[in-house]
């Protein structure tokens, strides 16, 4: 039997003694034998083998310091979880893009063509036609789509992509889309 076993056996029968209204003095002396029979040799034989150290158990001081414990528990609780809910509402991150202009969008859509590396820059400028001027075909276009809603971070609907057919095309698009008018 081990310590923790000998030891809720033991709080269970001092709990029974000290709650339990007994008629009889018998029957209280016979399971204050019976936790004797139980709790003595067990203690006993752990002492000697020093397997544990002495503590005094009680119903009492046991209960009492359950419920000691427990509302201490619960009183740390509720001011926890009362101090997290009120930091969660008053950290708050607000972020939005930087701001764009034209000439910011001129410059990052002719900067992902030069990056592509089908198109050549010498023969890019913001009038040249993807398909006629810089040789492209329908899944290239496609590509530089897909690489200007990578740029600016929004989607581009495939009616509207079919119409984009210049870097002049895309970059009024973007503007429209952000919004941004000089």
């Amino acid at each position: 039997m081990s310590f923790t076993q000998v030891a809720r056996s033991c709080g269970r029968f001092a709990a029974a003694l000290s709650t339990a209204r007994l008629a009889s003095a018998v029957a209280l002396q016979s399971q204050s034998r019976m936790m004797h029979r139980i709790a003595v040799p067990a203690i006993s034989t752990m002492l000697t083998q020093n397997k544990f150290t002495l503590r005094h158990y009680s119903a009492r001081n046991t209960i009492e310091e359950i419920e000691h414990r427990v509302l201490k528990v619960v009183s740390a609780y509720d001011k926890d979880s009362c101090r997290g809910r009120w930091q969660t509402q008053s950290v708050r991150s607000y972020s939005a893009k930087p701001p764009l202009s034209l000439k910011l969008i001129n410059e990052r859509v002719l900067l992902v063509l030069k990056l592509y590396d089908k198109v050549d820059p010498s023969k890019l400028n913001v009038d040249s036609h993807f398909i006629n001027d810089l040789g492209l075909d329908s899944l290239d276009h496609v590509e530089v789509i897909m690489a200007m809603e990578d740029e600016f971070g929004f989607e581009i609907p495939d009616s509207d992509a079919e119409k984009l057919l210049k870097p002049a095309d895309i970059i009024k698009y973007v503007a429209d889309k952000e919004d941004v008018y000089e």
